[in-house]
């Protein structure tokens, strides 16, 4: 049975021992992706050694891929450093130098990013006509000019009227049809192109913020998703060059790669952390302490879980690995969450933070990369976008599985060709997206080849060489590309989503603490601390919760004892307090609030920066920071 154990050249030394007597806290990350790499560097960096990493994939990055073909890099997950004053995968990035062979063009300062901002977009109908430039151009600042009212909902508190039904792509459809319908020096030609643009930006405004349809996404919500200023920038030799050096302060061992996680037992301070459902198969029980061939004869104190011993937490592994740890970082993806939060989680997460999860919004973006012998596009081209003529009056951007094809907003041409070749890179997004998963690539490149033949009106388009494209919504460890605020969600939800468990137990009545056991068992975890008697507690005393007492005394808390005497302080009995995190405190008038076992990280838990690689990078450095904070004494003692 595998494992967690390091190799020889490991943590497992005597500072490392000594501080792990000392309450040195266990931490698992979970997901190898941003937010997990972030995470875990950044707690060893301030002296965490017990840190585990463990990724279903058998890769690192997550939601970021880079594949490479011939000379080139492709990104099937994340493209652009979005923004650059302040973005910190902007300044790893140019501090590594991964932006020297990046091409003015690669800098797009456009809202909606291409492959190069030069050249030209060519919009293209269903009956192989070019649209004229001056009408998209006009098209396209009226469609601007209403985008920038959805923003103003939120960042002005306008309210939303009911005809909008609080909906992003139902207010700008409406208010732009009913602009373009009212436009006196139009001729009705060009009214019915330019109504039959709007559905082709709705399709883009999808892809962009990853929902099945731009109508789902939340009007009063909008605004709060913060642009970083500065230009797109797209990293040549591959966004994974990022995803490396993040990881190239996390020893080798500290990673685990193929280790799907099938549950999290929590709170088990009122559940035994072993039970029939999490018993361990064979010998397989996480292990820092033991060399080779799993054989130890480390006391259990010092990292092997001792039957007797109970955690905070208990990560059940799809192998069957039961691994123990005091915090767990979760950074899987908010579209896991959708569909495992049910079984994921022992006990069942709160009803608040269920809540969030199903308010909160994740779709499926895809690209399909189409590799050609010679181009049938002009130099001048910079995209191909494809207007569906017989849409002019259409309210839905949502096709029947048969014609899953016309969600395919257009194509992009990547520049420079001297680095990519011949290749056009294709949108696609929501439950179209997933039929398309489905299709094999020979079907799919036909597809894509009929559309380019009709759209330019040639019909010699050769077929592509080469087809290369994304399946993220079928992809079991994501079900999705990212998180967008749906209608009926919010920033609160987002904040509910990152909140870490558990919550404050209320309610909850002091009592004299009597049992012999229980005062031993105390002492026990507390290290061997003298004098140590306490009298109250709460209802729901177990060893656990001394345990975590033990991590208190540790890291800077102080407990009110009863049997010091000359104490002068005139807290009341049972209550747990820190200067520091004032929040993690144990009171009989409010119930018991216990150290953070469960936190969440990811781009979907970034208030401000969903959706995005700094915003996943930032949230695993937040939940980083509440450990680093928490544990803040202990590191400063030093061995």
């Amino acid at each position: 049975m595998q494992s967690c154990e390091p190799s020889g050249d490991s943590a497992d030394d005597p500072l490392s021992r000594g501080l792990r007597r000392r309450g040195q806290p266990r931490v698992v990350v979970i997901g190898a992706g941003l937010a997990g790499l972030a995470a875990a560097r950044a707690l060893l960096e301030q002296g965490f050694t017990d840190v585990t990493v463990l990724e279903a994939s058998r890769h690192i990055g997550g939601r970021v891929q880079s594949v490479r073909l011939g000379h080139a890099t492709f990104e099937l997950g994340a493209t652009w450093i979005h923004g650059s004053h302040g973005n910190p995968i902007y300044h790893l990035a140019e501090a590594n130098g991964l932006l020297e062979e990046t091409t003015d063009g690669e800098r797009s300062v456009g809202r909606i990013s291409l492959y190069s901002k030069n050249g030209v977009a060519c919009y293209l109908t269903n009956r192989g006509r070019r649209i004229p430039k001056d009408v998209v151009e006009e098209f396209s600042d009226l469609y601007n000019e209403v985008y920038n009212m959805t923003q103003e909902f939120f960042r002005h508190g306008k309210p939303v009227n009911a005809e909008s039904q609080n909906s992003v792509g139902v207010f700008t459809r409406e208010k732009v049809r009913n602009r373009i319908r009212d436009d006196p020096d139009d001729t009705e030609a060009t009214k019915r192109l330019k109504l039959a643009m709007i559905q082709q930006y709705l399709k883009v405004e999808s892809c962009e913020s990853s929902s099945h349809s731009i109508d789902e996404v939340s009007l009063s919500a909008f605004g709060e998703w913060t642009e970083i200023p500065g230009a797109h920038h797209i990293i040549p030799s591959g966004f994974m060059r990022v995803v490396e050096l993040l990881a190239e302060g996390i020893p080798p061992h500290v990673i685990q790669l193929g280790k799907p996680v099938r549950c999290i037992h929590w709170d088990q301070a009122s559940a035994r952390p072993r039970g029939p459902e999490i018993e361990p198969c064979g010998e397989g029980h996480h292990n820092h302490d033991t060399g080779e061939g799993g054989q130890s004869g480390e006391s259990p104190q010092q990292g092997r879980w001792d039957k007797d011993e109970q955690w905070p937490v208990v990560v059940e592994c799809e192998d069957c690995e039961v691994i123990p740890a005091d915090h767990v970082i979760v950074t899987v993806s908010l579209g896991v969450l959708k569909r495992q939060y049910t079984s994921f989680f022992r006990p069942c997460l709160p009803t608040e933070k269920v809540a969030a999860i199903h308010r909160l919004g994740i779709g499926t973006t895809d690209k399909i990369f189409l590799e050609f012998e010679e181009p049938f596009w002009g130099p001048e081209c910079n995209s191909l976008q494809f207007v569906w003529e017989d849409e002019a009056e259409s309210c839905t951007l949502t096709y029947p599985p048969e014609l899953w094809y016309r969600k395919i907003c257009g194509f992009d041409v990547l520049y420079p060709p001297e680095r990519y070749g011949h290749v056009l890179s294709g949108w696609i997004c929501g439950e179209e997206a997933l039929v398309m998963e489905k299709c094999d690539d020979e079907a799919v490149a036909e597809i894509c080849t009929e559309m380019l033949r009709q759209f330019t009106g040639n019909p010699n388009i050769p077929k592509p060489r080469r087809i290369l494209r994304s399946a993220w919504g079928s992809n079991p460890y994501f079900r999705g590309s990212y998180s967008y605020t749906q209608v009926g969600s919010s920033g609160a939800d987002v904040e509910k989503l990152a909140k870490p468990l558990p919550y404050t137990e209320s309610s909850k009545t002091a009592h004299p603490l009597r049992s012999s056991a229980k005062v031993q068992s105390f002492r026990r975890l507390c290290g061997g601390l003298p004098d140590i008697e306490p009298l109250f507690w709460t209802s729901s005393t177990s060893p656990n919760t001394f345990h975590h007492i033990r991590h208190c005394l540790v890291t800077g808390f102080r407990v009110w004892l009863p049997h010091q005497h000359g104490s002068s302080t005139k807290q009341q009995p049972g209550h747990l307090f820190s200067s520091k995190c004032p929040e993690q405190s144990l009171d009989p008038s409010r119930g018991s609030m216990k150290p953070m076992q469960v936190l969440f990280s990811g781009e979907a838990t970034h208030r401000k920066y969903y959706s995005t690689t700094h915003g996943a990078l930032l949230s695993g450095q937040r939940e980083a920071a509440r450990l680093i904070e928490m544990y803040r004494d202990l590191f400063q003692q030093g061995p």
